[in-house]
């Protein structure tokens, strides 16, 4: 059985590409399919679909086939939770950098 570390570490390495951010994003109003998403995020096919495994194994994703597509959403909501606190810290550090930069 894994250690929790690993498993956080498994969500955050998820979590750690822009187009898999854009990925769970794209799902904050529901499910789409991979065709959706192909054309709402200008990704090629195969791009998506290497994201979207990994998303998948860190449980992020749920997965399913509707006819001949198939079609994702978020497993947890709080996931936003994690992308939230992150753009706080983002934000916090480009300020703390831009002040930096002021008093040099």
């Amino acid at each position: 059985m894994k250690k929790t570390e690993e498993l956080k570490a498994e969500i955050l390495m998820a979590l750690g590409h822009p187009n898999r951010i854009r990925i769970v994003e794209s799902l904050r109003e529901g499910k789409k399919c991979n065709c959706e998403l192909v054309v709402e995020l200008g990704l090629e096919q195969s791009n998506l679909s290497r994201h979207l495994k990994v998303l998948i194994e860190a449980g992020i994703l749920i997965s399913w086939r509707e006819g001949v597509r198939m079609s994702y959403r978020i497993a947890d909501k709080r996931i936003y939770e994690i992308l939230e606190l992150a753009g706080i810290i983002a934000r916090s550090n480009i300020e703390m950098k831009a002040k930096a930069l002021k008093g040099a």
